[in-house]
């Protein structure tokens, strides 16, 4: 699993223009259930995304994709981490035994 940490380095007004594409882009992870939750922080100076996938690399194309990295809008930090522990009803989604 791997948490995408986004932080904003642009003025909010600039980012909320871009945010109907990145809702979009968020979506289309979603229905491939590669994103399991997603959210602003509080304060609002960045965003979290929790994802699925095989690699730190397939993470990094995916977001390549992301209209906030494509209009340089916000900086990424990917962290992997293997699941221990979670609740029951996400150990499918999380394909653990």
């Amino acid at each position: 699993m791997f948490i995408i940490d986004l932080h904003y380095i642009v003025p909010l007004e600039e980012l909320d223009k871009h945010m109907e594409a990145h809702v979009q882009y968020l979506d289309k992870y979603y229905k491939q259930n590669i994103f399991i939750a997603s959210g602003r922080k509080v304060p609002r100076n960045g965003g979290v995304i929790l994802a699925l996938a095989d690699s730190v690399e397939e993470v990094e194309q995916i977001i390549t994709e992301d209209p906030f990295h494509k209009h340089h809008l916000a900086e990424f930090k990917i962290t992997q981490f293997l699941t221990s522990k979670s609740h029951p009803d996400l150990r499918n989604l999380l394909k653990i035994q």
